[in-house]
């Protein structure tokens, strides 16, 4: 599957430090390790059904969004896979940003772009901080950081490993986190990374996996905390999330790239597996992401669609309570109801 083929003739970045609860000195892990190998791809390419997919490249026709928005306010937009823009409170954030026609490390090979970016690269306001989840080429896509550096100048908050690697790269503001670890935004609102059940690699070569960090988000805001989960299957660490930080005022969630269960479970949540994560979050909001936009399994591409509709439907949810979005349109996320004072 492309989703684990994802990978290029570089080395990639590594880590050195102490041994951790994720970290045995050389190789970053989850609770339970992740060993899809070359066996598996190979039955998935041998039985692999794959749905309807269909290219429509036509520019968006959104509306680009405002310079700023004022304190307590936030506007997300989600211009497609898992690039979200997210402006509050003054600062304006881009996640795992991709604006390539293919998320690989060449242009002539690797999942291509089905739509059009929900926003062009030219309607963006200033950037004032990107955060990058993991290293897999369709979330963190050189060119398009080397474009935001040349016009934003943004802080890139990535995984342990990856920021000597991406000041090589030529990116000139990089922060590196562990799980855990905060870093601040402006003077007083900051990120916080989180676990998320992945992994890490730019590489076939099997020594090169894990070397670095991947990531889940929380984004500090004044009317409540926005999670954004990277890339992730589903795990305990959602309701962990959630009952240390939660409830949160929005979560970005995947719903895409998870056909076959048998591969993808580990990796990536289902639809189903995304209103789960909604609950433990105690989300006021969700959105998905994640869908649609690169072929990176055989779910088609209108599928994420349909079956998180069945998924809400089945747990009680609100049609309102967890969406899947048009890209490129902007949504307002009302404040927390508990972040609200007493007049």
């Amino acid at each position: 599957m492309a989703a684990v083929c994802l990978a290029g003739c570089a080395g990639g970045p590594g880590y050195h430090g102490p041994v951790s609860d994720h970290f045995d000195g050389e190789r970053f892990h989850n609770d339970t390790p992740f060993d899809v190998g070359w066996a598996d791809l190979w039955r998935y390419y041998r039985e692999r059904d794959p749905g309807p997919w269909q290219r429509d490249l036509r520019p968006p026709s959104q509306p680009a969004p405002p310079a700023r928005v004022a304190d307590g306010e936030l506007r997300v937009t989600v211009v497609n896979h898992a690039t979200v823009l997210l402006q509050y409170d003054g600062l304006n954030v881009l996640t795992d940003p991709i604006w390539s026609e293919r998320a690989s490390p060449v242009s002539w090979l690797g999942p291509r772009r089905h739509v059009a970016p929900g926003l062009t690269f030219a309607q963006l306001p200033p950037i004032d901080a990107v955060l990058i989840s993991h290293n897999h080429y369709d979330h963190l896509d050189l060119q398009t950081l080397r474009r935001l550096d040349a016009a934003h100048a943004p802080l890139f908050v990535v995984g342990l490993g990856e920021d000597r690697w991406l000041r090589d790269a030529g990116l000139r503001r990089v922060q590196a986190l562990d799980w855990g670890q905060r870093t601040l935004l402006s003077d007083a609102l900051g990120v916080r990374a989180l676990p998320a059940k992945h992994w890490n690699g730019r590489s076939l070569l099997p020594g090169r996996r894990n070397r670095s960090l991947w990531l889940a988000f929380l984004i500090e805001t004044r009317g409540g905390p926005v999670y954004f989960a990277g890339d992730t299957g589903y795990g305990a660490h959602f309701a962990d999330t959630g009952d240390r930080y939660g409830p949160f005022r929005l979560a970005l969630l995947p719903i895409g790239a998870y056909k076959p269960r048998w591969l993808t479970a580990y990796q990536h949540t289902s639809p189903e597996d995304a209103v789960r994560a909604h609950t433990d979050l105690r989300a006021a909001q969700s959105i998905g992401v994640h869908f649609g936009t690169f072929q990176l399994s055989e779910e088609g591409q209108h599928e994420p669609v349909t079956d998180l509709v069945a998924a809400r439907q089945a747990s009680g949810l609100a049609d309102t309570t967890f969406i899947a979005p048009t890209f490129g349109a902007a949504r307002a996320i009302p404040v927390l109801p508990s972040m609200l004072t007493e007049p």
